[in-house]
């Protein structure tokens, strides 16, 4: 009875005092939206004198589970998303008490960069389909066997970015990105992996008729050492190109942009990654960023609105608020008047 007793006062202290056990926001997330939090995290203390958010690089994916697994105290109040939620992400949260508030933060671009005294690249999302998917056409046309009709795909053959395009450097293929988990490299399948694939015919059509055939092609990453998941720590992938020149990288342009002295990004269908042409949509490589809030700890966990007031501020999301100053591209004022109000109602993302 004791031992009872014991459990149902800890459940009352969960339900009434305990929400009110923590006066520091924590945010988990993406990589690429982390330097972002922490400077909106740091500005925030500043102005309110209220402790400065835990602010951790978990992975989109990661930070999604974390985000999306409760909604007691001891768990994330906010998620950081260089995509936006799955729908499989959104049924998780709801089966477990989450209502998650949906703010688009701005834009970001996608590197492929290379150390700074290596030679420059000029690739295309064809070229990067080439040399990173697991299998690839048997011929570059792509085309169908005449005698089954069956696209025809082998292990990937291709040692050198020569063999992938004679216009390109004879040098191994060898690119550090990031792992499963990450929203960057969600985005790179969707906007690199996938659009290069789509160049040719034969695998463009299945898109309609297979999805999960088309998806299955274009966005399984090679295995034999070509592609090498280098983890979250996106710093870590700028030291390695620094190592080793011969390698690429993959990465959000505000790294670049913060490590222009160390690396520089290569051009995309003659597009070159700059601040410029990402908020131009010159840029193909680009993507939203977002920030996710539990309503349920709005109220209970010390500062939340206040951050959010912070976070959706002129001097931060601004055209040229300290946010695009570490390189993120300001959504048009438009974008981020809608989004204000969004962020102010705190409306749950009931569906996608």
């Amino acid at each position: 009875m004791k031992t009872l007793s014991m459990a149902i006062a800890a459940g009352l202290l969960v339900a009434t005092g305990a929400a009110q056990a923590r006066d520091n926001i924590s945010i988990v997330g993406s990589s690429t939206v982390y330097p972002f939090a922490t400077a909106v995290a740091e500005n925030y203390a500043k102005k309110t004198g209220n402790p400065a958010p835990k602010v951790e690089s978990t992975g989109t994916g990661g930070g999604m589970k974390l985000f999306c697994e409760g909604a007691g105290v001891e768990t994330a109040d906010m998620t950081g998303a260089s995509r936006r939620i799955k729908d499989s992400e959104l049924a998780d949260c709801k089966k477990n008490g989450v209502s998650p508030v949906e703010i688009k933060i701005g834009y970001d671009g996608i590197a492929i960069a290379n150390a700074k005294e290596a030679e420059a690249y000029k690739l295309t999302r064809r070229d990067l389909f080439l040399a990173l998917a697991k299998e690839v056409p048997e011929s570059t046309g792509g085309n169908m066997d005449a005698v089954t009709g069956n696209l025809k795909l082998i292990p990937n053959p291709y040692k050198t970015w020569k063999e992938v395009n004679a216009e390109l450097p004879d040098e191994p293929i060898e690119v550090l990105g990031p792992p499963p988990t990450s929203g960057t490299r969600d985005a790179f399948v969707e906007l690199v992996m996938h659009a290069g694939c789509k160049e040719f015919p034969a695998i463009k059509k299945l898109e309609k008729e297979d999805e999960k055939k088309f998806k299955a092609i274009c966005g399984n990453m090679r295995e034999d050492g070509k592609y090498i998941e280098a983890g979250e720590n996106d710093n870590l992938i700028v030291q390695k190109l620094q190592a080793n020149p011969k390698a690429l990288g993959i990465f959000g342009f505000s790294f670049l942009d913060q490590n222009a002295d160390k690396v520089k990004g290569s051009s995309i269908e003659g597009v070159d990654i700059t601040f410029e042409n990402i908020a131009a949509g010159k840029y193909s490589v680009s993507r939203p960023l977002y920030l996710y809030v539990k309503k349920e700890h709005i109220g209970t966990v010390k500062g939340i609105e206040e951050f959010v007031t912070e976070l959706t501020s002129d001097a931060a999301w601004g055209d040229t608020g300290y946010l695009a100053e570490k390189g993120m591209i300001p959504m048009p004022a438009n974008e981020r008047t809608t989004n204000t109000e969004a962020a102010k109602s705190m409306k749950v993302l009931e569906s996608l």
